[in-house]
C-alpha cells in the first residue's frame, strides 16, 4: 500500500495570478452582450419576421425600434472595442499588443505546439497566465474583423443618417468596400465569423476550465487565473 501511495505523482501546486484588469473584463462583457443584441436585431432587419396587425405604420414602428436598438448596441460595441484596443498599449503585460502578435521565437514555437494540441497530436499544452500564442493570434485576427464590422456598419448607416449628420462623413467608406451591397455582404459575413468564433471560444473555455483546471471561466469575472508553479511563462 505504501509503495502504491508513493508512486502517485505529487500534487501540482498552482498559484493565482492577477491577469485580466478591470477594463479588459468590462470590455469583454460589453462586446459579448452587444454582439448578441447586434446579431438578433441585425437578423430581424435583414429578415423581418414580426407581423403587426393594423395600419402599415405599426410595422414600420417595429422596424424603427429594432434599428434604434441596433444603433445603440453598435455604439456600445464600437466604444468597447476602442477602449480594448487602447488598453493594448497601456494595460499590463497580459493585455498588451505583444500578446496578439507572436513576434518572439518562443511564442512562435508555442503557437505550433498549441495547434498540435488541438489537433490531438500533443497531449501536453504550453501554458502561460495570459493568452497562449495561438489564442492571442486568433484574438488579434478577431479584432480585425471587429474593425471591418464597425467600418461596414458606419458605411451602411449613412443611408439613414440625416443630411447634416457627422455620420455622413463615413460615406467615403462605401466605395472602399465596393458599394453598398458589397458592404452589406461583408457586414453579414463578419458577424457570422464572430458567431463561429464564439462557439469555438466557449468550447475552449470549457476545455481549459473543466479539463485543464486553469480557471479560465472564473478569471473573466475575478481577473485571476491559476498557473502551475515552476513552469515557464510563454510571453
Amino acid at each position: 500500500m505504501t509503495a502504491i501511495a508513493d508512486s502517485r505523482p505529487a500534487p501540482v501546486t498552482r498559484e493565482a495570478i492577477y491577469v485580466w484588469e478591470v477594463p479588459v473584463r468590462v470590455t469583454h462583457w460589453l462586446i459579448f452582450f452587444s454582439i448578441l443584441i447586434l446579431s438578433a436585431t441585425g437578423y430581424y432587419i435583414s429578415h423581418p419576421f414580426i407581423g403587426v396587425p393594423g395600419p402599415a405604420a405599426n410595422g414600420h414602428f417595429v422596424m424603427g425600434t429594432v434599428r434604434a436598438i441596433h444603433l445603440y448596441a453598435a455604439i456600445v460595441f464600437s466604444l468597447a472595442v476602442s477602449v480594448r484596443v487602447y488598453w493594448m498599449f497601456v494595460g499590463n503585460s497580459y493585455a498588451r499588443l505583444s500578446q496578439f502578435i507572436p513576434l518572439s521565437l518562443e511564442r512562435v514555437r508555442s503557437l505550433g505546439n498549441t495547434f498540435l494540441y488541438f489537433c490531438f497530436v500533443r497531449h501536453d499544452l504550453d501554458r502561460s497566465p495570459g493568452h497562449d500564442p495561438l489564442a492571442g493570434a486568433t484574438y488579434g485576427l478577431l479584432f480585425v474583423v471587429y474593425v471591418v464590422l464597425i467600418a461596414t456598419g458606419l458605411a451602411l448607416y449613412t443611408i439613414y443618417a440625416p443630411v447634416n449628420s457627422p455620420f455622413q462623413f463615413f460615406r467615403v467608406l462605401i466605395p472602399v468596400f465596393g458599394g453598398l451591397q458589397a458592404a452589406r455582404l461583408i457586414h453579414i459575413i463578419s458577424i457570422w465569423v464572430i458567431s463561429i468564433f464564439a462557439v469555438i471560444h466557449i468550447y475552449c473555455v470549457w476545455l481549459f476550465s473543466d479539463v485543464q483546471r486553469f480557471g479560465i471561466a472564473d478569471s473573466i469575472f475575478s481577473g485571476y487565473s491559476f498557473f502551475s508553479k515552476g513552469k515557464a511563462d510563454v510571453s
